[in-house]
C-alpha cells in the first residue's frame, strides 16, 4: 500500500451535534485524505469520541455534510432521507470502527468473529474469508488465538481481534475511539505496535488518543480540540511540539509530562 498522500476518504463540512441543550459539535470542518493519519485530541467532553460516531453515523449529525469515500449525506435536522440510509450503509462498509470497549461477540471464537461481518454483511466466501481472517490474525500477533473464545483473551489480545475484525471488512480508512483506554497499562503498548505499523503501511486513520507521544509519532497530522470545534491542526511538529495556541500549548505540556 502506497504512504503517498492521496484522494480524499473522509470529508466534514460544518457538522453538528448537540445532545438536548448541550452543542458538542459546533461547526466541524474535517478532510482526511488516502494515506493520512489523523490524531484527534482534547480534553474529557471536547466532542472527540462524538466526532468520531458521526462520520459511520452511529451518531447521526444535526446539521453538516459527511462524506466518505465519493458517498455524501447533508443533514438539515430532519430524518434522512431512503437514498441517504442507502449511503450511509456504503459508508459504514468503507469504515473500520475499533471502540474503547472490545465489543467481541462472547459466544464466537476469534476466527469466527473476524470473519463474520465479511460473510454475512459483505457476502463474500466463506473459505476465502477464512484465508484473509488468518493473514490478518497473524499480522496483530494472535495466529495461535484463532479457536480461543474473547473470554480467554487478556485486554490487550481482544483489542488485536477488534482490529483485525476491522481490517477484515476492508475499509477505505480505519477510525479508532481511544483504543488503549479500557487497557491495563502493561498492554497499551502492544496494541499501539499494530496500530504504528497499519500507519507504516499507508492505511487512512483517524484516532482519537490521550497517548500524546504515540500520537506525535505515528500522525501525519494532529488536530486539538476545545469545546466542540476546532482549536488548533497541523502538522504533528506544531501541534505536539509547537503549537500556535496558548490552549493546546497547555494541553499539549501537561500530557506529554504525564506519559
Amino acid at each position: 500500500m502506497s504512504t503517498a498522500i492521496g484522494d480524499t476518504v473522509i470529508g466534514l463540512r460544518g457538522l453538528r451535534k448537540r445532545f438536548g441543550q448541550n452543542e458538542v459539535l459546533k461547526g466541524i470542518d474535517l478532510e482526511a485524505k488516502d494515506g493520512e493519519v489523523i490524531a484527534i485530541i482534547g480534553a474529557s467532553g471536547s466532542g472527540k469520541s462524538t466526532l468520531l460516531r458521526c462520520i459511520p453515523f452511529l451518531e447521526t449529525p444535526d446539521a453538516g455534510q459527511v462524506q466518505v469515500a465519493g458517498d455524501v449525506v447533508t443533514l438539515s435536522g430532519g430524518p434522512l432521507a431512503r437514498a441517504d440510509r442507502a449511503r450511509v450503509q456504503r459508508m459504514r462498509q468503507s469504515l473500520g470502527f475499533v471502540f474503547q470497549s472490545f465489543n467481541l461477540w462472547s459466544h464466537m471464537t476469534v476466527l469466527q468473529n473476524v470473519i463474520e461481518a465479511p460473510v454475512h454483511v459483505q457476502g463474500r466466501d466463506r473459505k476465502d474469508c477464512v484465508a484473509e481472517a488468518e493473514v490478518l490474525l497473524e499480522k496483530v500477533g494472535l495466529a495461535e488465538k484463532r479457536d480461543a473464545w474473547p473470554s480467554q483473551l487478556s485486554g490487550g489480545q481482544q483489542q488485536r481481534v477488534a482490529i483485525a475484525r476491522a481490517l477484515a471488512m476492508r475499509p477505505r480508512a480505519l477510525l479508532f475511539d481511544e483504543p488503549t483506554s479500557a487497557l491495563d497499562p502493561e498492554l497499551v503498548g502492544e496494541v499501539l505496535r499494530v496500530i504504528r505499523g497499519l500507519a507504516e503501511e499507508g492505511r487512512t486513520m483517524l484516532i482519537v488518543t490521550h497517548e500524546m507521544n504515540f500520537a506525535r509519532d505515528v500522525s501525519t497530522r494532529g488536530i486539538f480540540l476545545h469545546q466542540g470545534v476546532v482549536e488548533e491542526e497541523g502538522p504533528p511538529a506544531q501541534v505536539f511540539t509547537d503549537p500556535i495556541s496558548d490552549r493546546t500549548r497547555r494541553f499539549v505540556t501537561s500530557h506529554l509530562n504525564r506519559t
